[in-house]
């Protein structure tokens, strides 16, 4: 009997042609629970099944339940994995891999030309597994930036900007207020989530770690290195931010940046269409890249939260998966994901290629969002990733938030925990 979380894969392999004979073989593809990403993704199926192919595609958004990593886990210990799953995120590869759950992609003669079409060389590399081969294909990201109200910053006198953390520091003077005369702060720079919870560090410390590092991740290889200056910045830049009032530290019911109580927030594409969903009239806001150290050089890089695609060893048509794989990255593919999720492909020249002009024409915001997607991090495969974070969230809570230890010890102990982590798990 099939329960509930292997419902997809029973009876996957072929299709019925009404007698109870098997008639075709059929692929089945797991996309994202999102409304948005199913509409994307029935759209692609349905023009699949309409071409003649040598297979084809059931569609199945992926069971519910906490995570997606922990149904495709369980998915791959009791081997009913789909064929091809779009939700693959990069955090939990090594765990995929050595559970012998993934299909190696480099296998594939065109693999890799097809992708540095596609993809920068530098972004590609960081996609490779520990083993050094390829075992997802890359997808779509949602650069983290920070979205700013213009009136805000207008009516503070701010013209330029904050590219680097002095002019942070400045606009978060200028933009946190007692607006009523009170003697009671209302308006403020920004919030953040003060718990420490692993992933919220996805939206303060580490798109500014990838900032300030010039594009690393927390591991060289097998080597954790977060361990450094850039940091230490980091952690010493949100503890000037919260001593001095500018991110509030309480927890903050409703949308504050739509009521125009902070003036900024780290997010990605996707609020777009909420923020114009819910906005008030007149309200103006743009959006500015993660702000760097004082002498940095160079591109300024961030979090890419990145979500990609993969195939399950468990298919009995690898060859069609990956054609099929191809399929859901192709331009028009690409087209469908921007206009249906407000999402973007990880695509070289983007917005300079005809084919999406019309798109970037009518949602001018996402022009930012999409020059800043070639200078995107992910995160690393390892399996002990949320440990790590988790480290890291209770240290930057310690630091940061309450200023009860310097930034270079909060730093020396959260690395120090997270190598008792991995070297825990090794010696297993």
């Amino acid at each position: 009997m099939c329960t509930l979380i292997l419902f997809a894969a029973c009876s996957r392999n072929t299709s019925s042609n009404g007698n109870g004979a098997a008639s075709e073989p059929v692929l089945t593809y797991w996309c994202s629970a999102n409304p948005h990403e199913i509409d994307l993704a029935k759209t692609l199926v349905d023009a699949w099944n309409a071409e003649e192919h040598t297979v084809k595609v059931k569609l199945q958004p992926i069971p519910s339940s906490q995570s997606s990593e922990e149904v495709l886990l369980a998915a791959i210990a009791g081997g009913t994995t789909p064929d091809v799953c779009s939700n693959m995120w990069p955090g939990a590869m090594d765990e995929f891999i050595h559970a012998g759950g993934l299909v190696r992609l480099d296998q594939f003669d065109d693999f890799l030309e097809f992708n540095l079409e596609r993809v920068p060389a530098e972004l590609m590399e960081t996609f490779a597994a520990s083993d050094g081969h390829y075992y997802q294909l890359p997808w779509k990201t949602n650069p983290i930036m920070i979205m700013y109200n213009k009136t805000m910053f207008r009516d503070a006198g701010i013209n330029t900007l904050p590219r680097t953390y002095s002019e942070l520091l400045d606009a978060g003077e200028k933009l946190t207020l007692d607006r009523d005369g009170d003697g009671q702060l209302d308006q403020w720079m920004g919030y953040r989530n003060i718990k420490p919870i692993w992933w919220q560090r996805f939206f303060d410390y580490y798109p500014f770690y990838v900032a300030a590092s010039k594009g690393l991740s927390l591991f060289d290889g097998d080597s954790l290195i977060f361990e450094n200056e850039a940091s230490i910045e980091v952690f010493d830049l949100f503890r000037k931010i919260y001593k001095r009032g500018y991110f509030p530290v309480t927890d903050m019911l409703g949308d504050k940046f739509i009521g125009e109580q902070i003036a900024t927030s780290i997010t990605g594409p996707y609020s777009i269409p909420h923020v114009e969903k819910y906005k008030p009239e007149g309200f103006e806001y743009d959006f500015f890249p993660i702000p760097a150290p004082d002498d940095h050089t160079g591109p300024i890089y961030t979090y890419g939260d990145h979500k990609n695609i993969s195939i399950f060893s468990t298919t009995d048509y690898p060859e069609e998966s990956w054609e099929f794989a191809k399929y859901l990255i192709s331009a028009r593919a690409d087209s469908l994901l921007l206009d249906l999720t407000s999402q973007i492909p990880i695509r070289k020249n983007l917005t300079s290629d005809p084919k999406y002009a019309e798109y970037f024409s009518k949602n001018p915001s996402m022009i930012k969002f999409a020059d800043q997607a070639i200078f995107t991090r992910g995160v690393d495969g390892a399996s002990e990733l949320k440990e790590i974070f988790d480290a890291i969230s209770q240290e930057f809570e310690a630091c940061a938030i309450y200023d009860a230890r310097s930034p270079e010890e909060s730093i020396h102990l959260a690395a120090q925990r997270s190598q008792v982590i991995i070297d825990w798990n090794r010696s297993k």
